[in-house]
């Protein structure tokens, strides 16, 4: 493997960039190519076939820029569609990961013995986290809640608002007795302090993105050479308009990021788009020969 071959980590839009924040503070020298599949956000409310055809275009772009390790960091694909990405592309050269394992991981040892999920519509029906915590603990309660709106609502720019509080709130009702509240949609961390707020001290509002790093960091450890020092460089490449993605990715990031670099569907794949423009008005597609 050559030095310094970036680590992939894929988000279907900005959500993804809580996890890398957490992966650049923990391992400041790993080289990163971040895919964020903005143009085609949200994936919560995908059929899960959708879900797979996004995410393989995605993983093969990544391993196409030279990654050999890539961090699912959607908790929608890696509740729909991680262990068909690892069957398909996995080998003792190339890995994909996933954060539903570290979530549950983490929730297991922090719960009292009831613990509730909030996530997109697409992950709840998965039911893998609870799936996962039943592995590990199967006397701990889960209850799981689908919260569609929040996701978008980060998206804006809301989470500060009274809109938002008022959505957080509404999610939170149908959750009784639990000890743990798994933020499991990586939105949500931008929400965090609405769902303290509401929540209360008696119950631990839990984001997995620090877990997903750390554990990371001991997976490196122990396959040495998968995901090698480099210079800390950070590559972005969006489906979506590069401008808006620039615009909220700092607020997810917490920090600038570097010029972000289109990629568009081309017969079935993702491609770069260097020029970043899209055709108006009528397409027609030429006729086939």
């Amino acid at each position: 493997m050559a030095p310094g071959a970036p680590v992939g980590v894929y988000d279907s839009g900005f959500g993804g960039l809580t996890v890398l924040r957490e992966l650049r503070r923990s391992l400041p020298a790993l080289d990163v190519v971040y895919l964020g599949d903005s143009g085609r956000a949200p994936y919560g409310g995908r059929d899960a076939d959708t879900v797979l055809d996004f995410a393989e275009q995605c993983v093969e772009r990544l391993f196409g820029e030279g990654c050999q390790v890539i961090i699912v960091a959607c908790h929608t694909v890696s509740c729909v569609a991680l262990r068909h990405l690892q069957r398909r592309y996995g080998s003792a050269a190339r890995r994909v990961l996933g954060v539903t394992i570290p979530a549950a991981e983490a929730a297991v040892a922090q719960t009292r013995g009831h613990i509730g999920f909030l996530g997109t519509a697409r992950t709840v029906a998965s039911h893998t986290f609870r799936t996962e915590v039943w592995k590990l603990a199967p006397q701990v309660a889960v209850s799981e809640v689908a919260a569609p709106l929040l996701a978008p609502l980060v998206e804006e720019g809301w989470e500060e608002t009274g809109i938002a509080r008022l959505a957080v709130q509404r999610y939170l009702a149908p959750f009784a007795g639990i000890d743990t509240l798994v933020l499991g949609c990586t939105h949500y961390p931008l929400l965090a302090r609405a769902f303290r707020a509401l929540v209360g001290p008696e119950i631990a509002v839990l984001n997995p993105a620090p877990e997903v790093a750390a554990r990371f960091a001991a997976w490196r450890q122990r396959h040495p050479g998968l995901a090698p020092e480099g210079t800390g460089r950070l590559r972005i490449l969006s489906s979506g308009d590069p401008a808006r993605f620039a615009r909220s990715a700092a607020r997810f990031l917490g920090e600038e990021p570097p010029p972000i670099e289109r990629v568009a569907e081309r017969n079935g794949r993702l491609a770069p788009c260097p020029d970043g423009s899209d055709p108006v008005g009528q397409i027609v597609r030429p006729a086939e020969a």
